[in-house]
């Protein structure tokens, strides 16, 4: 298994180190699509080997170069606004090519649908809750199943749904790593009842948008882009031209066996990095030297941490847990430079979010979205770092926390120059905050040290080798900092109630 370990490996620090040499190449400038290349032509080296799905790989090859080449005959470039949405596209095409060409799944999704109708009481009590801040900082978009999600929504429709397992499982998927549109509960009910629509009519109205992105997703999605003025490109031409281009792709997927639900994920999550992570945003956010000394120093933290354990892996599932393991680890052990910890960071956001919540009542359903993910990232960070100081003691042994019983290599980021010399970037007597305050900035974005270029490509290298398994969304508890730390709303999960 060796080499299977070697090449996942190889492949997932290829992806991230696209993304990151090219933002660090171009940041500052104007974002073109060009420049997105480089991920592209490392999602193309990547094969099948030791019994792995050659459709899956393809799914999530096929989907990287249809994503690109359909937005460069498009446009040159794609806006800060609408960046976010580029990986929402694709799940929305691939439903309605299996609605097409698989009359007995289309008929469960309308069971769905119907079910929907009749869940006033599950979509009604959580938009409220949403909209309230009920559930302390939760993102409505998780690929887990935790307070609050779409997904964890979904799953309570489906369970009173009479529809096969696997149509239940596939539909749960497209509304989690799947992304089928870029809606997220509770957004209509929160906008209308601000703007004087009874609380009955809103969520009337809330039950019928969630309905239409399982109905039409393709134009569900339009039509959400086209309240959000989006104007970078035609995202009808887009999806339209994707939904032809992959339909020989998914199909061969169907005759291989791969589970419906792998097959309306995989295409998705994979094509972010380009014009997303790599994009104006990134470039913009970057320009900061030290945010950029941040994500380099995570990235050979992760490198490093891997290459070292490679003869060590006994199972595909570690080497993603070690390279999430190791930002997270990475991350926290930045942060405590300055002083700072999780519990006092999670403590601070979540103060933070439920001011944010009576200052913005419309909030976009997904806000905090990524200030969870950071927030659970250096909850996890934190858990190894504390193990490890205790067992270092008054020693000057290096700090070496572990996960999964995997040493995290921790040297790449006290050998970074900018990191280690923060008061190069503020008045220098005082520089006791400047990591800090790089790392707030990456709260909101923290796409490139969770790493989702990473996971994703480990992700699809896992589903290769599980093909009629559905991977997501994650059916375990997420151990959500917030929840762990703050809010009590661990009874709300459904993590272990997954169809």
């Amino acid at each position: 298994m060796s080499e299977l370990y070697e090449k996942m490996i190889n492949e997932a620090i290829a992806a991230q180190k696209a993304d990151v040499n090219t933002v660090k190449k171009y940041r500052g400038h104007e974002f073109k699509m060009e420049h997105t290349k480089a991920y592209v032509d490392v999602a193309n080296k990547m094969e099948a080997i030791d019994g792995q799905s050659e459709a899956v790989i393809n799914l999530h090859i096929d989907s990287i170069n249809t994503h690109y080449n359909t937005l460069t005959s498009l446009t040159d470039t794609v806006r800060p606004e609408d960046d976010p949405f580029v990986e929402h596209y694709q799940t929305p095409a691939i439903l309605e090519i299996l609605y097409d060409e698989d009359e007995s799944f289309k008929k469960s999704v309308d069971k769905f649908i119907e079910t929907i109708g009749k869940s006033e009481d599950i979509i009604g009590l959580d938009s409220v809750r949403r909209y309230a801040g009920f559930y302390g900082p939760t993102c409505v978009v998780d690929f887990a199943l935790i307070p609050g999600s779409t997904s964890n929504i979904v799953n309570k429709i489906l369970k009173r749904t009479e529809i096969p397992d696997d149509h239940k499982q596939a539909i749960l998927a497209a509304k989690s790593w799947g992304m089928n549109t870029s809606y997220g509960i509770g957004e209509v009910f929160a906008n209308e009842i601000e703007d004087g629509i009874t609380i009955t009519e809103a969520v009337k109205n809330e039950i019928e948008m969630v309905k239409s992105i399982y109905e039409t997703p393709v134009e569900a999605q339009a039509k959400l882009m086209d309240s959000l003025g989006h104007e970078s490109f035609d995202v009808r031409k887009y999806m339209s031209n994707y939904k032809k281009s992959m339909k020989e792709t998914v199909m061969a997927a169907v005759e291989d066996n791969v589970h419906y639900g792998n097959i309306v994920t995989v295409p998705a999550y994979c094509v972010g990095d380009i014009s997303h992570h790599i994009s104006q945003s990134t470039y913009n956010m970057c320009k900061d030297d030290v945010t950029m000394a941040i994500i380099e120093a995570t990235t050979d933290v992760m490198e490093s941490t891997l290459k070292n354990a490679l003869d060590k892996f006994k199972s595909e599932y570690q080497l993603l847990s070690v390279a999430t393991g190791a930002a997270a680890c990475a991350v926290e052990y930045i942060l405590e430079l300055d002083g700072f910890n999780a519990p006092t960071v999670v403590e601070l956001l979540t103060r933070r979010f439920h001011n944010y919540v009576q200052l913005n009542p419309t909030r976009g359903a997904a806000a905090e979205l990524h200030n969870c993910d950071f927030m659970d990232t250096i909850y996890r960070g934190w858990k190894s770092l504390d193990e490890a100081r205790r067992m270092k003691n008054g020693s000057e042994e290096p700090l070496e926390p572990k996960v999964a019983g995997f040493k995290v290599d921790l040297d790449p980021v006290d050998k970074n120059e900018v990191i280690m010399n923060p008061q190069r970037y503020t008045y220098p007597a005082c520089a006791i905050t400047v990591r800090f305050s790089s790392l707030m900035r990456l709260a909101d974005y923290p796409c490139l040290i969770t790493s989702e270029p990473i996971t994703a490509t480990m992700m699809t290298n896992i589903i290769a080798l599980h093909k009629e398994t559905p991977a997501s969304p994650v059916r375990a508890c997420k151990n959500c900092a917030s929840a762990c730390l703050v809010d009590f709303r661990h009874s709300y999960c459904q993590w272990k109630e997954a169809v």
